[in-house]
């Protein structure tokens, strides 16, 4: 009997404290004065801002076409995202930003990224916007030559940055963080959180 009362005096006094909600999967980025907006061009080489999603949880991600790895894993793990999202990806946004501009094309990140997802938007700048968005974005990135014949490859931060619909960074999703735990994330963001 003494434990029942003890079990609901502790219940009482839980529901009594303030409900904390439960913490984001990705690294909550909230109130960062860094990587606050982008003025690049989209794969049909249409001009583009961070406004011009507005509205939409936006996911930004830096990489490029010949990456091996991390780059089309990521691209995958963020198109099986949206299958979770049902029809709530229509009110998400992924943007991919070349890191490579000397060989992404507009045309070739066209052809590489929306394949992916249509509704993927790949995104290119000249040598001297790319290296300004991601010193703003504190991303790292650096050619290593392979001695083959692609010639080169890009060792890069792996990450997606995401902004809430009001266009404030609010999250780093780790490149391993699972389609379903970021998927919760984009859920708490266009709910409001």
């Amino acid at each position: 009997m003494k434990w029942l009362a003890v079990i609901l005096a502790t219940l009482l006094l839980a529901a009594c404290g303030k409900l904390q909600p439960a913490a984001f999967h990705g690294v909550d980025i909230t109130g960062s004065d860094w990587g606050r907006d982008f003025a690049l061009l989209d794969h049909n080489s249409q001009p583009r801002r961070l406004a011009d999603f507005r509205g939409k949880v936006v996911v930004l991600s830096f990489g490029y076409t010949r990456c091996p790895d991390i780059c089309p894993t990521t691209l995958s793990a963020l198109a099986e995202t949206m299958k979770i999202l049902g029809p709530e990806a229509d009110r998400v946004q992924v943007l991919f930003v070349t890191i490579d501009p000397e060989r992404d094309t507009p045309e070739l990140l066209a052809a590489f990224v929306p394949w992916f997802d249509a509704r993927f938007v790949g995104l290119w700048g000249d040598a001297v916007a790319t290296a300004a968005l991601a010193k703003d974005f504190k991303v790292f990135y650096q050619k290593q030559e392979t001695g083959s014949a692609a010639g080169y490859a890009m060792d890069h931060t792996a990450g997606n940055y995401v902004f809430d619909p009001q266009g404030r960074l609010r999250l780093f999703e780790r490149h391993n963080e699972t389609p379903s735990a970021v998927a919760g994330d984009l859920r708490r963001l266009l709910a409001g959180d």
